[in-house]
Order: structure tokens, then sequence, then C-alpha cells
């Protein structure tokens, strides 16, 4: 069997690594990665493939930044002469980014089936990009892994029943796989010069939020006024809006590149609370029983808000966050919600098991 997995995001990276060391162990399958390019910064990308030791990408298509459909075409155009000189039984598809969406729209059009693991996730809003992505690829997939049950209901709900997996968070097991080696490799706190649980750990990059000045100003206005140091790794698309006159007084962040996996790892599990608008980073702070603070009015990951883990707080009202901050309690339950660790060695066996010639 030959798979082409299309990858191009770094929590798609990190995703990746603990189903290819499976499948590429496997002298039945051929698996092809193909880097798109989405994120080409080498503290987003090449770092990860190195510390996560992913195989080298068979295919760099090199698509970089621009607007959602110049960027999408470009990396379908490529995908396409991939998947045509390739002639992959599957393509693989991870999470919700435009190299999701580019993946899944170039196999479908060529009639090679669309596996999409991380299906079944809504926020419901669909000004998000994001949504959109996770919307149409799962309308694209003939095989569905979803993280959750409730992942499930939501494809059941649109009329998807056929090719739907629940196997688990594929995310929890490099969570469970990586967290030791972390603690045991990482020199982040001496680097920073931080304590434990004596930070807020921040996260801001989607466009909601950076794209809008007084919006991204009103969230830093926030960050000076909390009662302990946010430590606030940038994503490249936050520090060029900061970078284009967000003006005030920042004493209270410590902004920093981004982090690899096991710095980050690290600093989510010891930060007393994580501020964050991505969807990946709530999920590893549940993973981690860390208290998280979602920057959004939704969230696709409903389970831990329930859970009371998360909390839902629209950036645009700072002056509710300090009194939100100081009233969020670690929730004395816990609930194993995305499986147990071996969603990897599911797929693994799932996709081992279809009805494929082997190529």
């Amino acid at each position: 069997m030959k798979i082409v997995t299309v990858l191009g995001a770094r929590p798609q990276f990190i995703k990746a690594c603990m189903l290819s060391r499976l499948l590429q162990d496997d002298d039945t399958i051929n698996e092809i990665i193909v880097h798109t390019g989405q994120h080409y910064d080498k503290n987003m990308s090449d770092v990860f493939f190195t510390q996560l030791q992913l195989p080298a990408p068979d295919y760099n298509l090199g698509a970089g930044s621009g607007s959602h459909g110049k960027q999408t075409a470009a990396m379908m155009i490529h995908l396409e002469e991939v998947i045509n000189t390739e002639k992959p039984d599957i393509v693989l598809v991870y999470g919700d980014t435009n190299s999701t969406l580019a993946g899944s729209l170039a196999a479908a059009k060529l009639h090679v089936p669309v596996a999409h693991v991380e299906a079944g996730l809504r926020s419901f809003n669909k000004r998000m990009p994001e949504e959109i992505n996770r919307v149409v690829t799962d309308h694209l997939s003939s095989i569905l892994f979803a993280p959750s049950q409730a992942a499930v209901d939501h494809l059941a709900r649109e009329g998807i029943r056929d090719g739907v997996y629940q196997t688990g968070d594929i995310m929890y097991d490099a969570v469970l796989h990586y967290k030791e080696k972390a603690f045991h490799q990482s020199d982040i706190f001496e680097r920073l010069q931080i304590e434990a649980k004596d930070y807020y750990l921040a996260t801001v990059h989607r466009a909601e939020n950076t794209d809008e000045p007084n919006r991204l100003q009103n969230i830093l206005k926030a960050f000076q006024h909390l009662d302990k140091k946010v430590v606030f790794p940038l994503h490249p698309r936050t520090k060029r809006a900061l970078e284009k006159g967000n003006e005030g007084t920042h004493s209270n962040i410590l902004f920093i590149e981004p982090l690899n996996y096991l710095d980050m790892l690290v600093m989510e599990s010891q930060a007393k609370m994580i501020l964050t608008d991505s969807g990946g980073i709530q999920k590893e702070a549940y993973m981690l029983r860390t208290p998280c603070i979602t920057l959004r009015k939704e969230t696709e990951w409903e389970e831990t808000v329930r859970e009371k883990w998360n909390t839902l707080l629209d950036p645009a009202d700072p002056a509710e966050w300090s009194k939100a901050v100081a009233n969020i309690k670690v929730p004395s339950s816990y609930t194993p919600l995305f499986g147990d660790g071996n969603t990897a060695g599911q797929i693994y066996r799932i996709v081992n098991n279809l009805p494929f010639t082997t190529s």
C-alpha cells in the first residue's frame, strides 16, 4: 500500500510523528511525506522534524505564506502533480489547516480516497478558516478518524456515518511519549529565568485576534494587568502584527521565539494557567491537567469546557480578564476524554486492513 501524507503546520508534524513511525516500520506500506511549506519558519517547521525524528519529507512544496486562496491553490497545483506521479492508494491529512484542505481537494478530484485524522471537530463558527477546512475535508473523506464521541456525533448529524472510526486523539500519544523526555532534556526554565507555576503561558495566532489591531491591543492590555508574568511565544503572524505598531507598556509580558515541542510541553505542564486561541494547545492543556482560558467565543474542544478545565473568554472584553483568571480553580476531577494513548496503533491497524492492493 502506498500512502501520501500531507503536512504543513506545527501541530501536524507532532501528530504525524506517532503514526509515521509505525507506517515506516511496515515493509508492506510505502509512506510518501509531502511538506507543503505552510509553516516554513525554522522554529515552526525544521526543528520539529529533527526533534520528533520525523523522516525527511520526500517532497517540499515551498508554498509559503499568502492569502488563503493563493496559498491553497499553490499547494493544490503541486499536490496534484505529486499524486499523479506517486499514484497512492490513500492521501492522509491531519487537522484543519490550508494544507489539510489542499490535500483533500487534490486527492478527491483525482479519485484517491482521503483519510482524515482528527475528523469531526466543529466550532460552528464559519468565520474561522479552520472550520471551513475541517467541514469540507470531512465531507470529502472516505476514512475519518474521530478523536472523541462528540466528534463522531457531529459527523453523524451531518450524515457522515460510513468509514468513521473513534480512535482517540493522536496528540495524546505524543504527549505521553515525549513528556518524560521533555523534563529530562529541556532547560527552558533556566533560559527564561522563571519558576514552575509562577507564570502564565500565552499563545495567540488566529487571524480574528491578530489581524484586528484593537483586538490584539486588548489582549496585550489584559496580559499586562495579570498578577503573574505572561510568557508569550510569538507565532510569525502575531510577530508581524506587533511590528506594525501596537503600542503600550508590555513589562509584564515576556515575548519569546516559538518553542520546540519538548520545551513547549514543559512550559504547558508547569504553567499556572494557559491563555490561548489555539485548538491544539487548549487540548494539550487538558491532557497535561493545566487550567486553560481560550481566547475565543467558542471552541471545537467543547468537552474540555464541560469538564471545567477550559474557560471561554471574549478577547474583546479585557475588563473581565482579571476576574476570570482569579476565579479559575483546578478542578477536583479529571475524565480521560481522548483515548488511552494508543491512537496511532489503532489508526495503523485500520489502515492496514483496508481493502487496497499493495503498491
